[in-house]
């Protein structure tokens, strides 16, 4: 089940981002030849009557494209008998804004997710700056690590955690005593000493004995679990969509640092492929989102849609970003670059692209073993 919600995720995805390029390029006078979901083979086309568009699906769902009329440059493109209605003859402005589209149309796409979110009511961190925006504040399981005295126990991702005791001092904690620190302080002073957990599984509760252990991070006595102190944010239906605006915003700028500080760890050669995810590993943190809640969920698509905007911005070979790029180094030196040169330059910012995601997806493998 969780692999066909990803699949259907990553298809919505890769359709808003093809979507924005697809009918951004028609507006402004842009022929298009391709419009397709996924990277062949092939399993189904289609091309309605008076349409000079086919629409494809193909088998490989990680990804997706829109072939634009003199995007990649031929003689065809260049100087051929429909040359008006070529990307590459266009103004600079008008392609940078064909390319730009598909990031824009993530991003727009995300905040309404977050709007209706916050309008229906979606689990946040509780902080001194919205601790009076939260209602029903919890406790809750947000990873149970493989393997742990909490795995073995039965706690699993969305457990509202209830009540905690001691059983070597009978020291037991619940209500307002009940708070994160106080946990891990519990935890942490009762190595190899059995603590009852009791908790709230949807309309369910439930015990779990779990014996710390040091080891499992760090020195400190633990169980293998993260947890949070969240609760209920939720706004009114006109408030919402302000509040998404500043939200997504802060999500954008999180993400440009995140993966700022990871593209200077690959340059200065010391990245670690294993705290970035690939499709293996999406899976199930979508699998985690879902188990929480369909509005966690829609939250959690919402920060995948942000990654891959800003992903594609990023000025390589290939991406959105790289393809804008080659426009600034046109409008700067006033003359194109050889057709030849570009799409040779693609073809390998492609290639590595896809080396780096059977790089990630081996990692995210690799995990699931350890």
């Amino acid at each position: 089940m969780t692999i066909i919600i990803f699949i259907i995720i990553l298809a919505v995805l890769i359709l808003i981002h093809e979507f924005g390029h697809f009918i951004v390029a028609k507006k402004l006078g842009v022929r298009v030849d391709e419009f397709a979901i996924g990277f062949p083979p092939k399993i189904f086309s289609f091309k309605p009557k008076k349409s000079e568009t086919t629409y494809t699906i193909n088998a490989i769902p990680f990804g997706g494209f829109v072939k634009i009329f003199g995007e990649n440059p031929d003689e065809d493109s260049i100087s051929g008998p429909d040359r008006i209605r070529s990307f590459v003859n266009k103004p600079k402005w008008v392609q940078a804004i064909i390319l730009s589209s598909g990031v824009l149309c993530n991003i727009i796409f995300a905040w309404i997710l977050i709007s209706i979110s916050l309008s229906i009511g979606t689990y946040g961190a509780v902080s001194e700056s919205n601790i009076n925006k939260v209602a029903n504040p919890k406790i809750l399981v947000l990873q149970v690590l493989p393997s742990s005295p909490a795995e073995n126990a039965g706690l699993k991702i969305g457990d509202e955690i209830l009540f905690a005791e001691s059983k070597s001092n009978g020291f037991s904690m619940q209500g307002k005593n009940l708070t994160v620190s106080s946990l891990e302080n519990l935890i942490g002073s009762n190595e190899n000493s059995e603590i009852n957990i009791l908790y709230k599984r949807k309309n369910e509760t439930g015990n779990a004995k779990v014996k710390p252990i040091a080891g499992i991070v760090g020195d400190k006595p633990a169980i293998g679990i993260v947890m949070s102190n969240v609760g209920t944010i939720k706004f009114p239906f006109y408030q919402a969509p302000i509040e998404g605006l500043k939200f997504t915003g802060n999500v954008i700028k999180e993400i440009v640092v995140d993966i700022s500080k990871f593209i200077y760890s690959a340059i200065t050669g010391v990245a670690n492929l294993s705290n970035i995810a690939g499709p293996v590993g999406i899976v199930g943190l979508v699998g985690d989102a879902w188990r929480i809640g369909f509005v966690n969920l829609m939250m959690f698509v919402s920060f995948i849609s942000i990654n891959l905007a800003i992903l594609n911005i990023i000025p390589f070979p290939a991406l959105d970003g790289g393809r804008i790029f080659f426009i600034l180094i046109e409008k700067i030196k006033g003359s194109p670059i050889k057709p030849k040169i570009a799409n040779t330059i693609n073809t390998v910012g492609f290639l590595l692209l896809i080396g780096l995601m059977f790089a990630v997806t081996y990692s995210d493998i690799a995990k699931l073993f350890k």
